[in-house]
């Protein structure tokens, strides 16, 4: 498993981790049952230390993500529609409000933000 971590991130290595693991199991690219890399072969790859890999799986196996085998490794979780849903929204709840306040104190009503914000999906490819 490739992942691009950066020591100049003001996120941690382990939060670098974790959320990019975190992403391919939302977004389906790493399916139920997949079998992780190693504490030990994940942090060789990406020269972190294995208490930085531990973190991360620690992380995503306490929301629900994965879940380890003794002796046998880490697998990815099955996780119900809802669920992925209710992680994505709490992981974005903290972004939202400040570019929406914005929007609201520089005089734009909620109906001109929802016609942006549907504009914006479009564009982005989506519904």
């Amino acid at each position: 498993m490739l992942l691009s971590l950066s020591q100049q991130s003001q996120e941690s290595l382990h939060q670098q981790l974790s959320r990019q693991i975190r992403r391919l199991i939302l977004a389906g690219d790493l399916p139920p049952g997949f079998g992780l890399d190693s504490i030990r072969a994940l942090a060789k790859t990406h020269r972190v230390s294995a208490i930085t890999v531990r973190r991360a799986y620690d992380d995503l196996e306490h929301e629900g993500l994965i879940y380890s085998r003794p002796g046998k490794g880490y697998y990815v979780a099955e996780v119900p529609a809802h669920r992925k849903s209710d992680l994505i929204f709490q992981r974005l709840s903290h972004l939202l409000p400040p570019i929406l306040g914005q929007a609201l104190e520089e005089g734009l009503t909620e109906d001109e933000l929802l016609a942006f914000i549907k504009n914006q999906i479009k564009t982005l490819g989506g519904a």
